[in-house]
């Protein structure tokens, strides 16, 4: 049977899947919005928000594999239907995320220069990237919390408050965005740190109403502060035992992909720039793949905690995957269309992008077109079913090889060797969303990715 006729399946994936995609999108025309106006203030700014972006989404990835650890064993111990576990676990994820988000807000107070310096050689972008990143900092623990909350709510499938939360902060964001950077209304013009501070306001009031809701009005877990300030010993050794495996995997892929701006940004300032357009598009189609990757992985961690054993849960979890499977592809297609055709209108709006600069971002985002549709395959059905399923191991090693062992050496001999376009590297660096659809394909269908996370005594 290659589609369940499990009416509910569809139900629950549809009601998650659509809200967790409203939410990513809201959360990235955020970061649109940082981009498209500050790329419509000065090209330097934009190619300083960016290496500092760069740095954020490193941060962001290592805090979201916390959060992806977090779902996949709660949500199996929701499908057991036991939530005391959860709130420990949760207490655990966010101590660790926040105490971590201050290590890095120091090291961004201690070193900025260094930091900025890693993305790009052009003094100008730098000292640009420094006033962003020296108010952008103080919006990481805000973001931590905020996240890791978020998390514990989606394994038990409240997803809609999420969304919410998301609608603050881009109204916040581009209210101050639109006063603070070009200086209207008779506010100062202040550039990139008047985005900065916009970002920075709407990460704090996103993250008042997460708590609040967390702490008022959740009636599925009933998280008081007492329980996320007292984290207990045995609760930290088995979330650590699961989390260092999706830690360590996002943190490779947001290393990676900053890794991405370093190669082109000591190419060219037009590369770095063209880069920042292409990926905002292309991060903003990527949500519906992300929605259908965390939609997945609470089904089919909730499917796995609600049986007892492996046999038991094998005949669903089967019809479960192979549907996903065609869902994805028909998300790939979308994805990739949408994306040919608003290349053009969208690249418009960036009115201070030089002609070179555009042109790249143009064949940027025509590479995107193709790699795109392996990513809406490849990445949920590894992240979100392999990995939700309880498998974390197959994705480090998968990531290891193909991103490690090939697309970066491959990327860096392109670049500062045989000196190879920078459209050329932008292909070389989206490869492995080709031929890991094929390692992600055999694993899946084998179904030996199952695997019972929860333990009585946890």
């Amino acid at each position: 049977m290659l589609m369940t006729k499990d009416r509910q399946f569809y139900r629950t994936f549809r009601s998650l899947w659509s809200v967790l995609v409203l939410y990513q999108v809201v959360t990235l025309l955020v970061n649109l919005a940082d981009n498209v106006m500050i790329g419509s203030y000065r090209e330097d700014s934009l190619a300083g928000v960016a290496a500092v972006g760069q740095i954020h989404f490193v941060f962001s990835q290592l805090i979201m594999g916390g959060g992806e650890a977090l779902v996949a064993l709660c949500s199996q111990w929701w499908g057991k239907s036991e939530t005391a576990p959860i709130r420990r676990l949760t207490s655990v994820a966010v101590c660790a995320g926040v105490g971590f988000s201050l290590l890095l807000m120091g090291a961004a107070w201690l070193f900025p220069y260094q930091m900025v310096g890693i993305f790009t050689t052009a003094p100008e972008v730098i000292e640009e990237g420094v006033a962003y990143l020296s108010i952008l900092k103080f919006s990481f623990p805000f973001f931590a919390l905020t996240a890791l909350l978020l998390a514990s709510m989606r394994s038990v499938e409240t997803v809609k408050v999420a969304f919410r939360a998301s609608l603050i902060t881009l109204c916040v964001n581009c209210s101050l965005n639109f006063l603070l950077i070009h200086g209207r209304l008779g506010a100062p013009e202040l550039g990139v740190r008047g985005a900065a501070i916009g970002t920075l306001t709407a990460r704090l009031f996103e993250c008042l109403f997460v708590v609040l809701y967390v702490l008022r009005k959740d009636k599925k877990l009933r998280i008081r502060l007492k329980d996320l300030i007292t984290p207990r010993k045995e609760e930290l050794k088995a979330y650590l035992k699961v989390c260092w495996r999706f830690v360590l995997v996002s943190g490779m892929f947001g290393v990676s992909t900053a890794l991405q701006t370093v190669i082109l940004g000591h190419m060219t300032k037009s590369a770095i720039a063209a880069n920042s357009a292409a990926n905002a598009l292309f991060q903003l189609l990527k949500v519906l793949a992300i929605g259908a990757s965390s939609a997945s992985a609470v089904i089919i961690g909730k499917t796995v905690g609600e049986s007892r054993t492996r046999e038991e849960c094998l005949p669903r979890i089967r019809e479960y995957a192979k549907t996903l499977q065609v869902l994805y592809l028909s998300i790939g297609a979308v994805i990739s269309l949408s994306l040919f055709l608003l290349r053009t209108p969208i690249l418009s709006l960036y009115s201070s992008l030089s002609e070179e600069a555009y042109r790249l971002a143009n064949s940027f985002l025509l590479v995107l077109c193709v790699t795109g549709f392996g990513t809406a395959y490849q990445m949920p059905t590894i992240t979100g079913i392999i990995r939700g399923g309880g498998d974390s191991t197959f994705v480090l090693v998968n990531d290891l090889i193909s991103i490690w062992g090939i697309v970066l050496p491959l990327s860096a001999l392109a670049a500062f060797v045989f000196g190879w376009s920078p459209v050329a590297v932008i292909l070389c660096l989206n490869l492995d969303q080709i031929f890991k659809c094929g390692a992600a394909a055999i694993k899946v269908n084998r179904y030996r990715w199952i695997r019972k996370l929860t333990s009585e005594e946890t």
